[in-house]
């Protein structure tokens, strides 16, 4: 019987590390990756190569990047001018720069 409980507990400890929730992204993290890779077209939130396309929130919105999952697809991928960061950031720090600018924009930069 002892042997069963500890098969059963081992497998719900595998089961629940393989397939935990993740990670969630992380705004202040997502600041220095900003200012380290970002900041150099968008300080402040603006858009120093496509001005009308700043980072403000009622641009986000305009152009349905007000999400984690859009600004992470474009900043992973890239589009137009903006360069794509997918094999020089990792995912959890692209995840982490897309939380970060939403609570930037969200607070007006």
């Amino acid at each position: 019987m002892k042997k069963i409980v500890s098969i059963l507990l081992l497998g719900v400890a595998i089961f629940s590390f393989a397939f935990g929730r993740p990670a969630l992204a992380d705004a202040s993290a997502g600041a220095a990756v900003f200012n380290a890779n970002c900041a150099s077209c968008h300080a402040g939130g603006r858009n120093l190569v496509q001005a009308n396309k700043s980072l403000s929130k009622a641009d986000l919105e305009k152009y349905g990047m007000n999400s984690i999952e859009a600004i992470t697809n474009q900043v992973t991928n890239g589009k137009n001018a903006m360069p794509a960061f997918k094999g020089r950031l990792k995912d959890t720090q692209i995840q982490d720069v897309a939380a970060y600018v939403l609570s930037k924009a969200e607070s007006g930069w």
